[in-house]
C-alpha cells in the first residue's frame, strides 16, 4: 500500500521528501476538501519541508483549499507564519471565501494569539512587509498598529521637507533592539513597542538634540 503522502507531511516530513525525490508531480497534489502538502507543512510547523514543498517542487505558496484558504490560515507559530510571509513572499492580505484574512479568522478562533499579533505588523502584503512598493525599495519601519486613540493622516509631501523628517536614528536604535529580544512578540514586549511608538508619534522626541522644523506657511 503506498504511503499516505498528508500522513507524512504530518508526522515523518523527511520520507515525504524521499517520496517526493520519486514522484515530484505529488508536491502539488490537493485531497477532496483542497488540504494540500504545503497545508499540512505549516500546520505542522516543518519548516525545512515548508521551504523544499515551494522552492525545489515548485508549490504555489498562495495555494488554497476548498474553503479559500491558504497555509497561512492554518500556522500555529510565529516561526512558520515568518517563513510563509517574509521568505516565501505570501501576501498575509489574500482572504478566504468568507471575507476573512488569516489574522482575522486566527483572532476570531483565539487559538493562536501570538500569530495574530505578528500578522498584524505585516501590513497589507508582501510589498509592505518587505519593504518595498511598487517594486521600487523603500525603508520602511516594523511597526506594531497605531496606538489606541491615536489618528495618523497619510498624505505626501515634497523633497525637502522629507529629506529633513527622516526617521530618528534613537528611534530607530530602540526599536531594533526591542524587535531583537526573546520577548519581543510577548503581551509584555509589544506593549513596550506600543509606548515607543507613542512616544514618538506624540512628538516627544527620542533624542537630546533632535529638532523640528517649523512649518513654513
Amino acid at each position: 500500500m503506498a504511503p499516505n503522502p498528508y500522513v507524512l507531511a504530518a508526522d515523518n516530513p523527511a520520507a515525504l521528501l524521499a517520496l517526493l525525490q520519486e514522484d515530484a508531480s505529488l508536491a502539488v497534489t490537493q485531497d477532496e476538501h483542497g488540504y494540500s502538502l504545503i497545508h499540512a507543512a505549516a500546520s505542522y510547523n516543518h519548516i525545512d519541508l515548508l521551504r523544499k514543498l515551494v522552492k525545489d517542487f515548485n508549490v504555489p505558496v498562495d495555494l488554497r483549499d476548498e474553503d479559500g484558504e491558504t497555509a497561512l490560515f492554518v500556522v500555529e507559530s510565529i516561526e512558520a507564519a515568518k517563513v510563509l510571509v517574509e521568505e516565501l513572499g505570501l501576501d498575509p492580505s489574500l482572504k478566504n471565501d468568507e471575507g476573512y484574512t488569516a489574522r482575522e479568522k486566527i483572532e476570531a478562533e483565539e487559538e493562536w494569539p501570538a500569530v495574530a499579533e505578528y500578522l498584524k505588523t505585516r501590513g497589507s502584503g508582501p510589498d509592505i512587509a518587505n519593504g518595498t512598493t511598487n517594486g521600487e525599495s523603500s525603508e520602511v519601519l516594523d511597526l506594531p498598529p497605531v496606538p489606541e486613540g491615536l489618528q495618523i493622516t497619510v498624505g505626501t509631501m515634497d523633497e525637502e521637507v522629507a529629506e529633513e523628517q527622516q526617521p530618528d536614528p534613537e528611534f530607530r536604535r530602540r526599536i531594533e533592539e526591542l524587535a531583537a529580544r526573546s520577548d519581543f512578540q510577548t503581551p509584555e514586549g509589544q506593549a513596550e513597542l506600543r509606548r515607543l511608538v507613542e512616544e514618538a508619534v506624540m512628538g516627544g522626541g527620542l533624542s537630546e538634540d533632535r529638532s523640528v522644523r517649523p512649518r513654513q506657511e
